[in-house]
């Protein structure tokens, strides 16, 4: 189930069409762009949020990412 944010569509949008241009110039490879997206993740939980809480926001956004996958066959 889809979670209400504090962002509007269009600022999510926005970034997420910047970082897409980043790796898009870059021609970056499904395997690195992972690789760099999963470290910038990290890196964003290791520095900013408070060390009692790293696991649990880890493991939230690990349930989300996997609830957003789709299993279709498309690729």
């Amino acid at each position: 189930m889809p979670q209400s944010s504090r962002y509007s569509d269009e600022r999510v949008e926005k970034l997420l069409a910047e970082l897409v241009q980043v790796l898009e110039k870059n021609q970056t490879p499904t395997d690195l762009s992972l690789m760099v997206l999963g470290n910038m993740v990290t890196n964003l939980i290791n520095t900013s949020v408070a060390p009692a809480q790293r696991r649990v926001l880890a493991r939230s956004f690990a349930d989300a990412l996997q609830a957003s996958v789709r299993e279709d066959k498309a690729h």
